[in-house]
């Protein structure tokens, strides 16, 4: 859609979305109405409608991209730049103070619930986002590859799936017991084994 809107109109748009967001997070996905997003937007019910025809579930998709980008961007400037020990470990940090910052609530994962994880929307911006964050960090391994400081023959992609794994069951037994311990273990240990590599060091 936001190909054949006008500038203002996307900016309304996006005003709306992070509008939304905010109020899914304050609330919860299953306690917000559209004129809770409407109060927070100062927008009218047929200008909502104009931008999200589809209602409430369109909206939700709309938030859940937002959210999937904001996991991203709340781990730069480090996670485009790993390309050196201390840069992996500034990473490690941001991601463990993002979700310690989060807490028990995860609200992608709410959206999720509430769309339908069959829903082939919700569905796309997930693997979208973990292909994204595991290209990133794979370009992070390439670049430790090409200043030698692991081994020639790591199997990168390998190496980058097992890291994002390791983050994301981190991530879900920090929701359930609210403490990070697991997610800074295997993160720690996910770097300790690229370290532990022929010329790791």
């Amino acid at each position: 859609m936001d190909a054949v809107l006008t500038p203002k109109g996307r900016a309304t748009r996006a005003r709306i979305i992070e509008g939304a967001a905010q109020v899914l997070r304050e609330r919860g996905v299953a306690l917000a109405t559209l004129d809770d997003v409407r109060a927070r937007t100062g927008t009218s019910k047929s200008q909502l409608f104009h931008y999200f025809p589809d209602g409430k579930d369109q909206l939700l998709l709309a938030v859940a991209r937002y959210e999937a980008d904001r996991v991203l961007d709340d781990q730069q400037p480090y996670l485009g730049r790993l390309d050196s020990w201390e840069t992996w470990y500034r990473w490690r940090d941001a991601v463990v103070e993002r979700y310690e910052a989060q807490g028990d609530q995860c609200p992608l994962g709410s959206l999720f619930l509430q769309v339908g994880r069959s829903n082939p929307g919700a569905r796309a911006i997930v693997v979208e986002l973990m292909r994204q964050w595991q290209q990133y960090l794979a370009e992070g391994i390439r670049a430790l590859r090409d200043r030698g400081l692991v081994g020639a023959d790591l199997d990168v992609e390998q190496a980058a799936a097992a890291l994002l794994a390791g983050i994301q069951g981190g991530v879900s037994i920090m929701l359930s017991t609210g403490r990070s311990t697991h997610l800074q273990a295997a993160l720690d240990v996910g770097i300790t084994r690229l370290r532990s590599g022929p010329t790791g060091g």
